[in-house]
């Protein structure tokens, strides 16, 4: 049987791989953090680069001026996030915080709204953990660095996984 005819495999399966992938940014939270801070950065700068070259595709001179230069001013963006990640980190824990606390929100909204108790109860309390996991990196923002990006970025793959295994066992069944 083939995961196209049984999507519930296909989604157990990457719950699992989902859960692996957020023990090992548990593990290792200051490389995560780390990693995810240069990889913004380099996305910004590749994206600052991208709207370079298509500034020489815009129909007048004055609208390619004004690409180029907006491309030049995300690739500076870019370079400086890759000097210091730590700028980046501290912009990256307030986003963070207000994500874990919007993504709770709609969690608890799904896991209260869900029918049947399989993932159901999953989602709540993956809810719930999204919710405190924004408050606590909220309320010790300037001490939390690149490690609590890490650590709670990991937790939260771990939770994802945990929901998407239960999803995909309920779909099966």
């Amino acid at each position: 049987m083939s995961d196209t005819a049984n999507p519930g495999k296909s989604m157990t399966l990457l719950g699992v791989i989902t859960v692996i992938l957020g023990i090992l940014a548990i593990l290792a939270p200051s490389f995560t953090g780390f990693s995810i801070a240069l990889l913004i950065g380099g996305l910004v700068l590749v994206g600052g680069l991208f709207r370079m070259f298509w500034a020489f595709r815009a129909g007048s001179v004055g609208k390619g001026l004004l690409g180029f230069a907006l491309g030049v001013l995300t690739v500076l963006a870019g370079i400086i996030l890759l000097a210091n990640p730590i700028i980046l980190s501290g912009a990256l824990t307030i986003m963070l915080a207000l994500y874990f606390l919007a993504d709770g929100v709609a969690e608890l909204a799904a896991g209260f709204s869900a029918a049947g108790a399989g993932s159901r109860g999953w989602l709540i309390f993956g809810g719930a953990v999204s919710i405190l996991l924004g408050i606590m990196l909220w309320a010790q923002f300037p001490f939390s660095g690149v490690w609590a990006l890490g650590i709670l970025f990991g937790i939260k793959l771990f939770f994802v996984g945990m929901i998407m295994i239960a999803g995909g066992r309920a779909v099966r069944a």
